[in-house]
């Protein structure tokens, strides 16, 4: 863990080095390079199922559509990533020559896992929020024009609430690299869980995953934001067609 820390100190990322992962980074580096995209949306899993192509996930899909057709929104999310991930694939080449007006970044919780051990608290708060720090500062070399709304890591019980206390701390760390202009923050923990972190009914569909209830509660507190930067959804969208996971037949 202190090598990926060091690595992410540096700027420098970390790919996934299963098969799957490699061609599922050029599906996405041809999105990138087809252009059109004026919302772009980084991180893992959390992120990936709303938008991608995979049949089941339909209903997710459907979703994203709904609440953001028009804005010309590409969906940059894979797998499983965690942050030194995410890093990785946004130097090599998924942000490249896309220049969106606005990014949205969820990143993390594949770090945190579904349980920590009291000892390695710390240095958990440390490496994922210097992770995000990271990324955040690609995003800004790559994509100068683009306002970066950073969302706070979601609440996770797929193993109890024994992480809510450093998904906080973390969360306040992020909450510190914001400027409000350039870099907003989102944390939309309080409508999908209660104060101790334990999720409200129906707002996923694993204890960790969201449902389409906690989709639309994360768009509609994104929709201000992306009303001020992208102003009115149009009536045609000219983004690239969703991606999907290339693993599955």
């Amino acid at each position: 863990m202190m090598a990926v820390v060091a690595a992410m100190g540096q700027g420098q990322g970390v790919p996934r080095r299963d098969r799957n992962s490699a061609v599922a980074h050029e599906q996405l580096l041809n999105k990138a390079r087809q252009g059109g995209i004026d919302l772009y949306f980084a991180g893992d899993s959390i992120t990936r199922r709303w938008g991608t192509s995979d049949a089941q996930y339909a209903a997710f899909y459907a979703n994203w559509k709904e609440n953001f057709f028009g804005w010309n929104a590409g969906n940059f999310g894979w797998g499983a990533d965690s942050i030194e991930h995410i890093l990785w694939r946004l130097e090599n080449g998924e942000l490249d020559g896309v220049n969106p007006k606005a990014i949205v970044l969820l990143g993390g919780t594949n770090n945190i896992g579904g349980a920590l051990a009291a000892d390695r608290a710390d240095a958990k708060v440390e490496e994922v929020s210097r992770g995000v720090e990271a990324v955040l500062g690609v995003m800004k070399e790559k994509a100068p024009g683009a306002v970066v709304i950073v969302m706070g890591i979601l609440p996770r019980n797929d193993r109890g609430t024994a992480v809510a206390g450093v998904i906080d701390r973390i969360n306040e760390r992020i909450a510190r690299m914001a400027d409000g202009k350039r870099v907003r923050y989102l944390n939309i923990n309080g409508k999908l869980a209660d104060a101790e972190g334990r999720l409200l009914e129906g707002v996923t569909v694993d204890r960790l995953h969201l449902s389409v209830k906690g989709y639309q509660i994360w768009a509609d507190a994104l929709r201000p934001v992306l009303e001020e930067v992208l102003g009115a959804r149009a009536a045609t969208d000219h983004a690239p067609a969703a991606t999907g996971d290339p693993g599955v037949k």
